[in-house]
C-alpha cells in the first residue's frame, strides 16, 4: 500500500480544513450564500473567521402574477467576517497541485 506525505496528514475530516489556514478557502452556506476568503481561525464547530471575503448572495424572485422567475445575485467585499458553524454546508480548500 502506498503512502503519499498528503494521505498522512489528512486523518480526520477538520484536518483538512486544518491545512488551509491562512489559504483562500470555499464555503457554501444555507440561505444561498457563499463566500470566498482567506481563512484565519476556525473551531470544532466550524465557526471561522475569514479576511479579504468575497460574498455572494443568489436571490430568486418568483412573480405571482406569471410564475416566472428571476434569479440575481448580490456581492459585496468584507475585510473580516466571523461565520457561525450551523450554517456552513460545505467547505473546499484550495486546489493543490501533486
Amino acid at each position: 500500500m502506498a503512502d503519499t506525505a498528503g494521505a498522512a496528514m489528512v486523518e480526520e475530516p477538520l484536518d483538512l480544513v486544518r491545512l488551509s489556514l491562512d489559504e483562500r478557502i470555499y464555503v457554501k452556506l444555507r440561505g444561498d450564500r457563499e463566500l470566498r476568503g482567506r481563512l484565519h481561525a476556525y473551531d470544532q464547530h466550524l465557526n471561522m473567521v475569514l479576511g479579504e471575503v468575497d460574498e455572494t448572495i443568489t436571490i430568486v424572485e418568483v412573480s405571482e402574477e406569471t410564475q416566472s422567475q428571476t434569479v440575481r445575485t448580490v456581492n459585496r467585499k468584507v475585510p473580516m467576517l466571523f461565520v457561525r458553524g450551523d450554517g456552513v454546508i460545505l467547505v473546499s480548500p484550495p486546489s493543490r497541485s501533486s
